[in-house]
């Protein structure tokens, strides 16, 4: 019987969950998802210092944003440090470790001398086979991993292929340090295995870890999970990704106006292919994840095929649940209050009503938000630069001209409304668009916007018919 697939996120809370977390902890939760399997969250927080709660809310914070779901309680590594330093003393009891007490200035030495042969073994190993009675006074050892001096550390990787290590050119890895603090090293691999974690999926910047793992996995006679290391996410130009490429936190994505389907969507295309598939429901990204479709090289982050792509979810949403995203919204934007504490089911529901036409043209919440300001700005309203080159005095006495026309209508529907300016604009011998636009900017502040007649009938009479007044009063 095949043992079920647990994955594991092991984030460090010192900073935001970045855009590359987003697609390593995606890529776990899908693959356990897709094996049937668990995935796991553990907040590696031994680093005290930079370790902090907000971070951690952070990046509980953006995983349920993105719909990332893990199975139990995370798993907070510090709490573990009893259970790391027992694991040393048991490998330091079988022969398997030894207590080193060189020196920082040695360690130096070692090093600097390293260097200068172009020897990647930067421990030479002289506390290896001595007698801690040899150990100098007052001086607080290091526990070391006593590594295999001969043969090859290999790993399989499910995405890099198999790559080898020779034995001779990696160091005896500390395990506890002087003040009895685990090293990462140690922690990692006690932890993976006492959660029974069977695939350890991660970015390739932590490769070289995982042969120096493999070193202690073998030392404890543990079974060695399957690895998977991802390409790195790069910017657009092929260089390391930076905050002027992208390399945000996920929250700033989420101000920024992006669907949480749409950043998973795009974040899975960041490095896995099926066949020429760009749009993936869940359920169809569930379906078809597995680790060997994953690509060797970086992945580059291309903001407009973001919006693109946030574009066509923003579309493909419904209206009702496009207002409640946009409300969710206002709390992280400028300006969102000025919306939040108009907000009224009056209100809600001439947005519902506006949303067909606005979210044609929008590619993020934010946008839509700046192109929703016609529905609930108050009088009189602000009006562009743009639109107020519109409002000409000829184009204010032809508003003035169809004003009563307006009024006269009982039944305020947009094909109701259509009718009578039409004939308006035929009775005055103009285009349509001469009396649409500046309808448009009297109405909306904007050259832009929904189809007019949409607005008109989303704002109501009562509103259209004040804001269209306050134009035809001359200065």
């Amino acid at each position: 019987m095949t043992e079920p697939v647990v994955t594991r996120f092991a984030p460090s809370p010192t900073g935001f969950l970045h855009i590359g977390g987003a697609r390593t902890a995606l890529f776990n939760w899908l693959y356990a998802r897709h094996t049937g399997g668990k995935m796991l969250l553990r907040i590696e927080d031994t680093d005290r210092e930079r370790s902090t709660t907000a971070a951690i809310n952070a990046i509980i914070d953006g995983l349920t944003w993105l719909g990332l779901t893990w199975d139990g309680e995370p798993v907070f590594q510090f709490s573990r440090a009893g259970r790391h330093r027992e694991v040393a003393e048991q490998l330091l009891a079988a022969g398997k470790a030894y207590r080193c007490y060189a020196s920082a200035e040695e360690l130096t030495a070692m090093r600097e001398a390293a260097r200068r042969e172009g020897r990647s073994k930067l421990y030479d190993g002289r506390w290896r086979d001595r007698d801690p009675s040899e150990a100098p006074p007052g001086v607080k050892p290091v526990i070391r991993l006593k590594a295999p001096l001969t043969g090859e550390t290999v790993i399989e990787d499910q995405v890099q292929g198999r790559v080898t290590w020779q034995n001779s050119d990696l160091d005896d890895l500390v395990l506890l340090r002087s003040d009895g603090n685990p090293t990462y090293m140690l922690a990692v691999v006690v932890d993976d295995h006492d959660m029974d974690v069977t695939h350890v999926i991660r970015g390739d910047d932590h490769f070289t870890n995982a042969a120096r793992q493999k070193q202690i996995y073998d030392a404890l006679g543990w079974n060695v999970p399957r690895f998977a290391h991802i390409p790195l996410i790069h910017g657009p130009d092929g260089s390391k990704l930076s905050k002027r490429h992208g390399a945000l936190g996920v929250d700033a994505y989420r101000a920024m106006g992006y669907l949480p389907e749409a950043m998973r969507n795009y974040l899975v295309r960041l490095g896995w292919a099926h066949g020429d598939q760009e749009i993936f429901t869940t359920e169809e990204m569930i379906a078809a994840f597995d680790l060997p479709a994953i690509g060797r090289s970086p992945a580059r982050f291309d903001f407009a095929k973001l919006e693109s792509l946030n574009g066509h979810y923003i579309r493909q949403t419904a209206d009702i649940d496009l207002v409640a995203a946009l409300e969710g919204l206002l709390p992280h934007i400028a300006g969102g209050d000025q919306l939040a504490t108009r907000m009224t089911p009056a209100l809600r529901a001439k947005l519902i009503a506006a949303m067909p036409g606005l979210k044609e043209r929008a590619k993020t919440l934010i946008e839509l938000f700046e192109t929703s300001r016609f529905v609930w700005t108050d009088r009189p309203i602000e009006i562009d630069e743009k639109a107020l080159a519109l409002l000409t005095p000829q184009a204010k006495a032809s508003i003035g001209a169809l004003l009563p026309e307006l009024q006269a209508l009982s039944d305020w529907t947009a094909p109701a409304v259509e009718m009578v300016v039409r004939g308006f604009a035929e009775r005055s011998g103009a285009k349509l668009g001469a009396v649409a636009q500046p309808l448009r900017a009297a109405l909306t502040g904007r050259t832009t916007s929904p189809p007019i007649f949409d607005v008109l009938a989303v704002l109501g009479r009562d509103e259209s018919l004040a804001r269209l007044a306050d134009q035809t009063v001359t200065s």
